[in-house]
């Protein structure tokens, strides 16, 4: 049980610093766009602080999904993989079909790949094969 535990501690240690780095990641992406005169907007100009906690939500719930199929699955890493796929392709619709502008559009797509491409292997590895 103690050996349990202490792996738990550790895997949501990786989920919170993964979702740190990923928050940072994108917002610095999204400061960066904006000052190369990409206007970030779906319905309206998006604040900065948004990007940072979104990503960092979403890092948590891929961390609870992970715990989850570690418990439920008999291949949770396979299972993840499949489920962080499915989702990212997902959450690449809303911006293509809501950004204001293409290059807002092909600017927040690329946030969301990049949050992606951070969190989903360092949440992968902490699956139990």
């Amino acid at each position: 049980m103690r050996a349990k535990l202490c792996s738990d501690r550790g895997r949501w240690r990786t989920t919170i610093v993964v979702a740190a780095v990923g928050a940072t990641a994108t917002t610095l992406a999204a400061a960066t766009m904006r000052a190369a005169g990409v206007h970030l907007a779906a319905g309206g100009r998006i604040p900065l602080a948004a990007f940072a906690q979104f990503t960092f939500a979403g890092a948590l719930l891929g961390g609870l999904l992970v715990a989850v199929l570690n418990r439920r699955s008999t291949l949770p890493r396979r299972r993840f993989t499949q489920i962080a796929v499915t989702l990212t392709a997902l959450s690449c619709l809303a911006p293509a079909a809501a950004g204001d502008h293409v290059s807002s559009k092909l600017g927040l797509i690329a946030i969301h790949l990049l949050a992606a491409t951070i969190i989903a292997p360092a949440l992968a590895r902490q699956t139990t094969h």
